[in-house]
Formats: C-alpha cells, structure tokens, sequence
C-alpha cells in the first residue's frame, strides 16, 4: 500500500498523463495466464501498464521535468522483456523540450524576416526602375500603360509605408499608441488596398474591351483614378473610425478577440479580388472562342496582358489569403507557411514589374531606341 501512495506522489509531480486508478487498482485486475510485466513508474514518473512480455508499449512524454516543459504529442517507448521485467530505461529520444522547439522557430522566424526584408527592397528597386521608364517613354502613353504605371506607383507607396514601419513600430511605440503610429498604419492599409483596386481596374480595362467589346476610346482615365485611388480612402476612413471607438490601442495593429473592425478594409479587398477572378473566367473564355485565329497587333497585346493578369493576380490573391489560413499545429506545416507567405508578400511588387513593365514589348521596344 507504501508503494502505491509514492507511485502516485511521483505521478502528481511529473506525469498528468499517468492513470493513478491503473496504480490504485493494481490488484483488483485479473491475473494473465503468461507472463507479463507488472505495472510500474520508472524514475522519469511515467507509468508503464501491466503487458504482456515481448510488446513494446507506448506512452505520452511528461508534460514537465525538473520544470522544462515537453511536447506530449511524442510519445515515450518501454519493451516489456520476454521473462516479464521491464527494460532498465524507456527510449525518451522523441521527447523534444518546448524551450528546443521554440528555439527552432524562433530561427526560421529570424530567416523569414530576412527574406522579407530582401524582397521588399528588390521589389523596391524593381518598382523604381519601371517607374522611371514610364515616366520617360511618354509615347507610349496609352490607358492600358496608365493604368500599369499606377498600379506600379502604389506598390511603391505600399513599400515605402512597409519600410516605415518596420524602421518605427517598436514594441514600446505599440505601447504608447500615439497618433502617428496609427496614421501609419492606416497609410500603410490605405496603400496596400490600392494595390488590390488598381488590380481590380486592371481587370475592369480588359473585360471592357474584350468581354464587352466596347471601344477603349470611350474609357477615360479619371474612371480609373477614382477605382484606383479615391474609393479605398473613405473605406479606410470607415475603418480608422471603428479603430478609434472599439479597438484603439497597439497603433492600430492585430484585433481584439470578438471586434471585426478590420473586415471593414479587408472585405471590400476580398470582393474586388473575387470579381477580378469572375472577369479573368469571362475574358479566358473569349480569347479561348473569339479571338484564337486573329494575330492582329491590338489582340497580341490583349493576349499578353491576360497572361500578366493570370500570373499576377494569384499572387496577390493566394498571399493575401493565406492570413485566414490557420497552418495548424504541425512544425513542418509552419515553417512551410511562413516561408511561402514571407516569399510571396515581399516579391508581389517585383512579379508586377516584370510583367507590367520588364516584358512590355512597347516598353523594351522604346527603351532601346533611347
């Protein structure tokens, strides 16, 4: 009876996992016929059950040992011998200390934030470059470059307000939640839903004339000024005053848990996201029917820019997306998720540079004459 009291003393201090009515019931369980392993707690406080010999029995690690924490998902292995004792010690190798584990992560997050740092800055760089060659190629000025030239200038915008932040919001600045940090963050979230605006006017240009086979002529570049630029800004507005009376504190970053403030901006991001891709569905369906047999100048251009689109705007979509996606609890899953998701939203403003602008025939064209 001695025994059993330390056995489950041990059990208190080391294994939650442990069955003390396995220990307390010891000898109301019916005896084996062969022969078997007695029940038992080795020096760790795991308690091993009564098996038959030659099994090699299982149990959870111990959720905490001499105050280090462990992962429980893992399991430790004991074999119970042929002549019915235990094996002298349990294989604990797949017991890994959570302290280990967070180290881990903690590297991959140090890594990920250096590849962050390096895309955003040659995405930068990029972005300046195709700037630059639209603002000094004026004859190549038409709507559908406009509109390209726009959308390169707010992921500019959306860039600059990224480095800001990076260089300003320590955590005491969150802290202090003084107003400058959030009319950053609101500047950042403003030009960040411009990106997907101008995308949507991207959409709008090539549905209009291909789908609606309407004559460009008649779309003017104020249409596209006030989709790109003037509609995101009363709906961060709308956002920035649900900030300041439900959710005003860390310079407007995160959300508290039951306040839905941020869906204010986020929403109308998803819905134009979605409409770009029922706009793309129509316009691949057309080029697929109509446009197949013609090589006319004007319906390469159109095919070119629909390539772009197809490439681009799964970008933009999948990365925004994957801030809903949970990468759940598994250490290879999130390390995966933060190396994609560090990938992808540093390198958007690159990809748009390349295929806005790099691999814009009229613009290779131009440049080399001058």
């Amino acid at each position: 009876m001695t025994t059993v009291f330390i056995c489950r003393e041990q059990f208190l201090l080391f294994s939650p996992h442990v069955c003390v009515k396995t220990l307390v019931k010891k000898k109301e369980t019916p005896e084996s016929s062969g022969i078997y392993c007695d029940t038992s707690i080795d020096g760790i406080g795991t308690c091993w059950p009564r098996s038959n010999a030659g099994q090699m029995i299982s149990r959870p690690c111990p959720e905490m040992f001499y105050g280090v924490r462990y992962n429980t998902t893992n399991n430790v292995y004991r074999k119970c011998l042929a002549n019915g004792t235990w094996a002298l010690k349990g294989n604990y190798s797949m017991c890994k200390a959570i302290l280990h584990e967070e180290r881990k992560s903690k590297m991959h997050y140090q890594i990920a934030v250096i590849i962050n740092f390096l895309g955003h800055c040659i995405s930068m760089v990029a972005l300046l470059i195709a700037f630059f060659l639209f603002l000094c190629l004026r004859s190549i000025r038409c709507l559908r470059n406009i509109i390209h030239w726009n959308l390169i200038t707010a992921f500019i915008l959306r860039n600059a307000t990224w480095f800001i932040v990076q260089l300003t919001m320590s955590p005491e600045v969150h802290e202090s939640n003084v107003i400058w940090c959030r009319l950053v963050t609101a500047s950042f979230n403003y030009f960040h839903s411009t990106n997907f605006f101008w995308m949507f006017g991207e959409g709008c240009y090539l549905h209009t004339a291909i789908v609606l086979t309407y004559s460009t002529d008649k779309l003017r570049k104020w249409m596209f000024i006030c989709i790109g630029w003037c509609i995101p800004f009363p709906i961060i507005v709308a956002w920035a005053i649900g900030k300041l009376y439900y959710d005003n504190e860390k310079c407007w970053f995160g959300k508290k848990a039951g306040v839905y403030t941020d869906y204010i901006y986020q929403g109308p991001m998803i819905l134009v996201l979605v409409i770009n891709f029922i706009f793309l569905f129509n316009i691949v369906r057309i080029l697929m029917t109509k446009l197949r047999a013609s090589t006319t100048s004007e319906t390469i251009q159109y095919r070119k820019a629909v390539k772009a689109t197809l490439v681009l705007l799964p970008l933009l979509g999948i990365t925004y997306m994957l801030f809903f996606v949970n990468p759940g609890e598994d250490e290879i899953s999130q390390i995966v998720f933060i190396y994609f998701n560090s990938f992808l939203e540093s390198f958007q403003g690159f990809f748009v540079s390349v295929f806005y602008c790099f691999l814009n025939s009229e613009v290779s064209r131009f440049s080399l004459i001058y």
